[in-house]
């Protein structure tokens, strides 16, 4: 039997979240120590206690949502690995990526959360730019389309039938408007993420990642950057590094892990986002998900 975990990113937060992790051993020490690091309530904003009503007490600021995704899925983990159970490959969607990295123990949680914690401050400043989601279109009118927009880039190839554009808000409005596509949503984001539009932000993480002393990694990583599946703590930093100028690539990710024989393909955290993608990509999998204590026996 072969194993695949993987994270989710943003847009599977949901208020309430915090809740179905709170049975489990550790959760009230791991949202503690995400509020002293932040600098915020974390657990009340997750569980939509918090009484102030502005932006950074909002849990779809990505300076909260990257923290408390990490929380919840981290916790979920923990006692996965108590249970003794084992992947034999671990991938994460963008900000889920640091969540894998410490399901493979490249590095703690704490370290985790001060990684998040400057990469959320870097993605909100850099405020430039626009995301937008295209589904249902034809791959080579939209690569023939991107490469006549030097601005915009394809920031999360997540299937043969979805990818999000990046890049500066009229060239993105443009491409998605000539494209013929089944939908094309733009997305509430602060920033292009994951393009050139995020080159400071980028330089300003990697100074940050220098900082962390990365461990081997106790399962084979595929990373955002490059989704060959690797143990190397240089090799796994480096990719990281350039995760955020870079796209998500999903779907070689997917591509890959059914070249590796996955039969079990789990999805750890809230929502069901990746567990989607994963049943239009891969065929005799069993596809499953994990965001609750309730998942887990308790």
């Amino acid at each position: 039997m072969s194993i695949a975990w993987v994270f989710p990113g943003q847009g599977s937060q949901k208020v309430g979240m915090s809740g179905a992790v709170m049975n489990l051993p550790g959760s009230s020490e791991r949202f503690e120590m995400a509020s002293a690091i932040i600098g915020r309530d974390l657990f009340k904003i997750c569980s939509g206690q918090q009484e102030e009503i502005n932006e950074k007490f909002d849990l779809n600021d990505t300076r909260n949502t990257q923290p408390a995704l990490f929380v919840v899925e981290s916790l979920l983990v923990d006692d996965l690995l108590r249970q003794g159970r084992k992947a034999s490959f671990v991938a994460g969607h963008s900000l889920g990526e640091i969540v894998a990295l410490y399901a493979a123990e490249v590095f703690d949680a704490e370290a985790a959360l001060h990684l998040l914690h400057r990469r959320s401050e870097l993605m909100f400043s850099a405020g430039d730019g626009g995301m937008t989601a295209v589904v249902g279109f034809d791959r080579n009118e939209l690569e023939k389309l991107v490469a006549n927009y030097p601005s915009v880039v394809i920031a999360n190839d997540n299937s043969d039938a979805q990818v999000v554009l990046s890049g500066s808000k009229e060239d993105v409005t443009s491409v998605s408007q000539q494209i013929k596509c089944k939908r094309a949503i733009p997305l509430p984001v602060s920033g292009a993420f994951h393009s050139p539009f995020m080159q400071k932000a980028s330089e300003a993480f990697s100074e940050e990642l220098d900082k962390v002393d990365f461990q081997e990694a106790s399962i084979p990583v595929l990373s955002n950057s490059d989704p060959r599946p690797t143990t190397d703590p240089i090799l796994i930093k480096n990719r990281l590094k350039k995760q955020m100028i870079s796209g998500v690539r999903w779907r070689e990710t997917m591509q890959v892990l059914a070249e590796q024989g996955i039969t079990n393909f789990v999805e750890i955290g809230p929502g069901n986002v990746l567990s989607g993608l994963a049943k239009r990509a891969l065929t005799d999998v069993s596809i499953n998900q994990v965001s609750s204590a309730i998942d887990l026996g308790h």
